[in-house]
């Protein structure tokens, strides 16, 4: 009996993974145009696309290189502070990239180690956004739990 109720468990641990899709952007680009097609408006739409054909997509996106800027809270304590077209725009942003972790639930990983060599304190990254010792190791994590991989430098 106990045989049939760990196998009847199994397989609907199997059952119910099928129908998700898993995605991990490698975010390396500081160019905010490519950073709201491809983040800001192309989770939302591939997020949609499977939804449509009910299924779900679980999408990580792991932050590093020029990246960072998008998920600093205060600019003016940050190595981004004269980014003019990121200030205009900074406001904005906060609230769409909230949008995107809430709503979405996406998961933002950030390389801790080029943070130190950045000098921004994890006090000044948005709370939702969760550290990992590098990119690498995210990325790593990431594709081991099978997610795909898409670069977006």
């Amino acid at each position: 009996m106990k045989k049939w109720l760990l196998i009847l468990a199994l397989c609907g641990i199997l059952f119910a993974e099928e129908g998700v899709k898993q995605v991990v952007f490698d975010l390396k680009t500081g160019d905010i145009g490519t950073f709201e097609k491809k983040v800001l408006q192309g989770i939302a739409y591939h997020k949609g696309h499977y939804e449509g054909k009910l299924e779900k997509l679980d999408v990580a996106v792991v932050i590093h290189g020029d990246a960072y800027k998008f998920f600093v809270k205060d600019l003016k304590n940050s190595p981004f502070k004269g980014d003019q077209k990121l200030a205009a725009a900074h406001d904005q942003l906060e609230k769409r990239i909230a949008t995107m972790a809430n709503t979405y639930e996406v998961e933002f990983l950030m390389c801790e180690a080029t943070m130190k060599t950045l000098k921004i304190d994890q006090s000044n990254v948005y709370d939702f956004v969760k550290l990992t010792p590098n990119s690498t190791i995210g990325l790593i994590d990431k594709q081991n739990e099978h997610f795909a991989y898409i670069p977006i430098h």
